[in-house]
């Protein structure tokens, strides 16, 4: 699936609809531009997880924990020069525990992501204004089947 967003706003509305539908064990995947929406869409995430909590990007812990509808692991391994990095903060009991992760970067430990996970990318569209971003969704297994629902 793919969306044309052109405010920050409507990227939140989107990870708010995916929030509000999420299920223990969901794993969402964050790629794309530096600087194109990945922690605004996580924080609209938060939000159908009604989670209080600021919602900051974990560029320096790698991990951030929040509490909510369900437990929200938010990682982010733009700085993770080696996969063991990773896996020593005990990265497979979060993303097999009963919470939901959200992975921002997480090409660059693609070969940890489990098979079964929803690929979001975002990326600037520069030639059509600064706020422009195009939102492409992209799942692997039935659990994420609720994505087919979202309207913007």
């Amino acid at each position: 699936m793919e969306f044309i967003v052109d405010s920050i706003n409507k990227t939140i509305d989107i990870g708010n609809f995916i929030g509000s539908h999420c299920n223990s064990g969901d794993i969402l995947c964050l790629n794309g531009d530096l600087g194109a929406g990945k922690t605004h869409l996580s924080k609209g995430i938060a939000k159908g997880l009604n989670i209080k909590d600021n919602i900051t990007s974990p560029t320096f812990n790698i991990v951030n924990e929040y509490d909510g509808r369900l437990k929200l692991y938010h990682f982010d391994v733009y700085r993770v020069n080696d996969p063991d990095e990773i896996e020593a903060i005990g990265f497979d009991e979060y993303i097999f525990g009963e919470g939901i992760s959200i992975i921002e970067w997480s090409d660059y430990i693609e070969d940890l992501i489990p098979n079964e996970h929803m690929d979001i990318r975002i990326n600037k569209i520069p030639e059509k204004g600064e706020s422009y971003r195009k939102v492409t969704i992209n799942y692997h297994g039935n659990r994420y089947d609720y994505i087919k629902e979202l309207k913007i």
